[in-house]
């Protein structure tokens, strides 16, 4: 198979060595001549292209790796070159806009929930996205047959894909990413703040303290453009977020042991549920559903699941001799998963056929 990467900084070079480990050919394309260097140095790259053009000839799949603002334009001029059958995706962290602004069956937008502080091809990983959340936004009109090439190669890569709607990717992304980041970076602004006005050194830093600023200050480049394209939704984050440190300072203020107790108690349950899985693990189940041969039925069907929280371990498709219907087979891990499973297709109006 031959990839094209559109974008060789860490993510795009972790999707080179992690494609080159599974023995594909990757062609990649950057604007800065030094970063593609870098990137064949480092064995992300097969080949270096010299444009857009030339990096997808040939393709069979595409990730345009930018900044979220610099992603319609570059996945554009992607689909304008790709050849007809090459799965187009993009790994920007908010979905509305790539979503609204294309439209073509070969484009799937994408989201991995991974990286580091760090950024650069110079750290890039073959293993960045063993075991990470890969979202994936398919449109209506996205081809079956693509999505399912771009599940298996996530897989391949070690990531676990789900499939959301871009409206509540980017709803919820606010939430557990993006906040995160502004509360990161109000943190120690205000620690530096108390710094100067006290006149006096801080005490060392602890790791609560280094755990939860981690991410600030990151990439500006990259994080401007996410706080101007999901500003509505993060702002709502933060006004909710600022109201419940309201309530909590109220709770301080009264010397309410009780309360606070509780709600400390409550917010380490709400983290053991928010990171414990329970539909990890477990038996593997093949779900077998015949389908019409129509636009978005794998799409549909993938996101139902993704918004009832089964997580497809793989996925493959097997079109009927006449063309008009065809056999999705899931594999789901885990006894409570499938049988969730089997609800959420029923509810879409198809029947599941027993386990193989």
């Amino acid at each position: 198979m031959r990839l094209a990467v559109l974008g060789v900084g860490l993510i795009g070079g972790s999707i080179g060595l992690a494609s080159r480990e599974e023995g594909a050919e990757v062609v990649g394309y950057d604007a800065d001549r030094g970063v593609l260097d870098a990137a064949l140095e480092r064995g992300a790259l097969t080949r270096a292209a010299d444009s857009v053009g030339d990096a997808v000839d040939g393709a069979a799949a595409c990730f345009a790796c930018a900044p979220v603002g610099a992603l319609p334009a570059l996945v554009a001029e992607a689909l304008a070159h790709a050849p007809a059958d090459c799965v187009v995706s993009d790994v920007g962290s908010t979905k509305r806009a790539i979503a609204a602004a294309v439209t073509d069956e070969r484009f799937i937008g994408g989201h991995p929930v991974a990286g580091l502080e760090v950024a650069g091809v110079q750290h890039a990983r073959g293993d960045l996205f063993a075991g990470a959340a890969w979202y994936l936004t398919p449109g209506r009109v996205s081809s079956g047959v693509l999505y399912e090439r771009l599940h298996g190669l996530l897989v391949s890569f070690g990531a676990q894909p789900a499939a959301i709607d871009a409206e509540t990717h980017d709803r919820l992304l606010a939430t557990v990413s993006h906040l995160p980041h502004v509360l990161a970076n109000v943190l120690v602004s205000q620690a530096a703040r108390t710094r100067s006005r006290e006149d006096e050194p801080l005490p060392s830093v602890g790791p609560s303290f280094r755990d939860a600023t981690r991410v600030a200050g990151a990439n500006s480049g990259i994080w401007t453009d996410i706080y101007v394209q999901n500003a509505e939704a993060i702002a709502d984050e933060v006004e909710a977020t600022a109201a419940r440190l309201g309530e909590v300072a109220a709770l301080l203020r009264a010397r309410d042991a009780e309360a606070l107790r509780d709600w400390q108690n409550h917010a380490r349950d709400d983290r053991r549920r928010l990171l414990e899985s329970e539909l990890a693990g477990g038996a593997v189940h093949e779900l077998r559903v015949t389908v019409p041969n129509r636009p978005g039925i794998v799409a549909a069907l993938a996101l139902a699941l993704g918004r009832g929280g089964v997580n497809i371990a793989d996925m493959t498709l097997a079109p009927a001799a006449d063309n008009r219907s065809g056999a999705i087979t899931f594999l789901v891990a885990g006894d409570r998963a499938a049988d969730r499973a089997r609800e959420l297709i029923a509810e879409q109006g198809y029947p599941v056929g027993e386990d193989a």
